[in-house]
């Protein structure tokens, strides 16, 4: 009983003596790391703004911002680390041998990663424009290092991950999109006096942009009307909603100039047996 509480009281007496040794050591380290979080933060502000400065992509400065964020915390790190006198070398070997073990654990990870570093850099697309790739599209809210953000005109989001999208065939529309509608009418209607009344139609929607100049002819000679081709551009925001204002348009104003939007007919004829 005795020597157990001999025992006892040397622990207690070992763990006061690295409590007295160590947590000033331990305290220093803490706030050294916390005053490294507001440098690293205080920093990071000025560089962004030089980097805006310079007209870097907005994905490119949003990575150098970080790289330089994550850099001045690391000083500071090291410093923390140095003053609780841990020897850095044998540290560093250590989180190599454990950095190759995740690498094998997280390979799908590190492909998102050299696949975001390559997009950043190499540009295929920039936010704000909008794309296609692995039968998603979307305008692009976001590019980060491990996936790309793409926002529906239904305002839902798709999260892609970067290796699904480096390697594939990708489908970039820009800031621009061009509308594919279409309007048939009857044969008998004088072509000049259609056309005229859709390019009005075009010409007064707001969305529609006057550069690119819209696309508007006869496109095919359907087996009941006259097929005009409508295919206006307009920014990517107003896609959905202009093509209804179009086509609402148009079925008003053709009405009112009296011209005839046929539907769909067949001639059917029975011939009698003698």
């Amino acid at each position: 009983m005795n020597e157990k509480l001999v025992q006892l009281d040397q622990a207690k007496t070992a763990i006061t003596d690295l409590a007295v040794r160590f947590a000033p050591k331990l305290l220093v380290a803490i706030v050294i790391v916390i005053i490294g979080y507001f440098v690293a933060r205080w920093v990071s502000r000025p560089a962004a703004k030089l980097f805006a400065g310079l007209h870097i992509d907005l994905a490119v400065r949003h990575f150098l911002t970080r790289v330089v964020h994550g850099l001045v915390l690391l000083v500071f790190v090291i410093m923390a680390l140095q003053n609780l006198g841990v020897e850095l070398l044998p540290l560093i070997a250590g989180l190599g041998i454990v950095g190759a073990g995740i690498a094998l654990a997280m390979q799908g990870v590190l492909g998102d990663l050299v696949a975001g570093l390559s997009i950043i850099f190499t540009r295929p697309f920039h936010i704000g424009e909008y794309i296609s790739v692995v039968d998603e599209e979307g305008e692009v809210v976001d590019i980060n290092l491990f996936s790309t953000v793409l926002k529906h005109p239904d305002r839902s989001r798709v999260v892609l991950p970067n290796r699904k999208i480096v390697g594939e065939v990708l489908h970039n529309y820009g800031n621009i999109r061009q509308l594919d509608l279409a309007v048939g009418v009857a044969y008998d209607t004088p072509l000049d006096a259609a056309l005229a009344v859709v390019n009005k139609v075009v010409a007064a929607n707001p969305r529609v942009l006057k550069d690119p100049v819209p696309v508007i002819g006869v496109a095919a000679l359907a087996d009941s009307s006259v097929r005009i081709s409508v295919r206006p551009w307009v920014e990517v925001s107003d896609f959905g909603p202009a093509g209804a204002e179009i086509n609402q348009s148009l079925v008003q104003e053709l009405r009112a100039n009296d011209i005839s939007i046929p539907f769909p007919q067949r001639e059917v004829r029975l011939l009698a047996k003698e």
